[in-house]
């Protein structure tokens, strides 16, 4: 696993690599930066109360709040876009280190899109149940962040590593048979996301790590269906 983190930092070298990289990150901050510039004009022009101390209160709560769950759901918001671009990365690494690999399945834009719509639909909505306790409990709070998220970047990015080479349902089940290596590596993958200036270039570690993961846990399983 070790070996596999650091080969992803290694795909940082790539200059094609660094720009899929940017292009997510900086559409991620562009669309929590409008998300902030709509809630703070909506709350400023908007006089709730005939107090403007209040007003002004609500104004500054409103913001912190937006910039609050930015910071929780950035990594999810980078994952799904970086989702669309990371085919070159991929088959960088490949070229790489698995040269004999052949050509990938294909799959339909509308399947690639349908999942990472899904998958984003899945992490706002478990991240916002679990806000209580981000919020309320110190010590706990992290805890439940990089488990829940763990899961779910994990299971988002070896899913899309493990679909370009095996039939949907033989990917879901390799996850379900060996589930600790795409979540001890999910958990990396969030981790990353949370570290200042690391996780500008999560998604393409996240996804140079999650290729040498899944041939790890393949490679093995075709070995012994020859056997």
């Amino acid at each position: 696993m070790l070996r596999a983190l650091l080969l992803g930092f290694g795909q940082l070298l790539d200059p094609a690599s660094r720009r899929v990289v940017w292009i997510s990150v900086l559409g991620a901050v562009l669309s929590f930066a409008a998300l902030l510039g709509v809630v703070e004009w909506a709350l400023t022009s908007t006089a709730l109360t005939s107090w403007s101390w209040v007003d002004t209160t609500i104004d500054v709560l409103g913001g912190v709040l937006v910039v609050g769950l930015a910071w929780l759901l950035f990594p999810a918001v980078v994952a799904t876009l970086a989702s669309f671009l990371l085919e070159q990365v991929v088959r960088a690494v490949e070229r790489r280190h698995y040269p004999h690999l052949g050509e990938p399945l294909k799959a339909s834009v509308a399947a690639e899109v349908g999942t990472a719509l899904r998958f984003l639909a899945v992490v706002v909505a478990v991240n916002l149940v679990a806000l209580p306790l981000y919020l309320t409990v110190p010590g706990i709070n992290l805890v439940v962040y990089y488990v829940v998220n763990g899961y779910l970047l994990g299971r988002e990015y070896f899913e899309m590593i493990a679909n370009r080479r095996l039939p949907r349902p033989d990917a879901a089940l390799l996850r379900k048979s060996r589930p600790l290596k795409p979540f001890l590596a999910g958990v990396a993958i969030a981790f990353l996301s949370t570290v200042p200036l690391l996780n500008l270039f999560a998604p393409v570690i996240a996804s140079a790590f999650m290729v040498h993961v899944f041939q790890s846990m393949n490679g093995p399983l075709r070995a012994a269906g020859r056997a």
